[in-house]
């Protein structure tokens, strides 16, 4: 495929509910998730391809493609007994940047997120400043690491990643913690997610 790279080749890109159909894209996923992190120089917490394709199997990840193409990808984690829930390993191909697809999978897994997880507070620590803007406009608001999730299981998640600081007990980190809590948006109208 071609190389896209002005607004006037706007590719068409489709987000779906992953399911088993896109198993096959998770190697690719993955390599995509890892060579960015080295570019950036920065981490993200590893996820095995069996725990990316159970997520496509839970119906808990969201993909995008450009017909057959891999274009971007997240997926869902619960936490707490489903008290919290955060959308991780956002990330887009780079041929795909900068046409939006970040802030439209983000919306989309965002608006799916609410629907299966009605009353959690949705969570997300990040150091990329494209999502901590995104973030912020769908009405996350900075918090500390203390108001997120305390379960172990998460937190062992991100001895994975370079930005935590572990000798500080996970407290300290140079991710940004965000945090929406519904109940501080009690008129919240959710995007249709055909329309994103």
């Amino acid at each position: 495929m071609e190389e896209v790279s002005s607004p006037e080749q706007q590719p068409l890109i489709r987000i779906y509910i992953a399911g088993k159909q896109h198993i096959h894209y998770v190697e690719e996923i993955l390599d995509v998730i890892e060579e960015s992190s080295k570019a950036r120089g920065t981490g993200i917490a590893r996820r095995s391809p069996e725990y990316v394709a159970q997520k496509m199997l839970e119906g808990k990840a969201i993909i995008a493609l450009c017909g057959d193409d891999f274009a971007g990808f997240c997926y869902i984690e619960s936490w707490s007994n489903k008290e919290y829930v955060v959308n991780s390993g956002l990330i887009v191909k780079p041929k795909y940047r900068g046409f939006g697809l970040a802030k439209r999978i983000k919306m989309f897994s965002f608006a799916y997120s609410r629907r299966l997880f009605p009353k959690a507070k949705l969570f997300g620590i990040t150091s990329g400043a494209a999502v901590l803007k995104i973030n912020n406009e769908l009405g996350y608001r900075p918090v500390t690491f203390e108001q997120l999730t305390q379960d172990p299981a998460f937190w062992r998640g991100c001895q994975t990643c370079v930005n935590v600081l572990q000798r500080t007990d996970f407290k300290r980190c140079i991710c940004t913690a965000m945090l929406y809590d519904p109940a501080e948006h009690p008129n919240e109208v959710l995007e249709d997610l055909d329309k994103i």
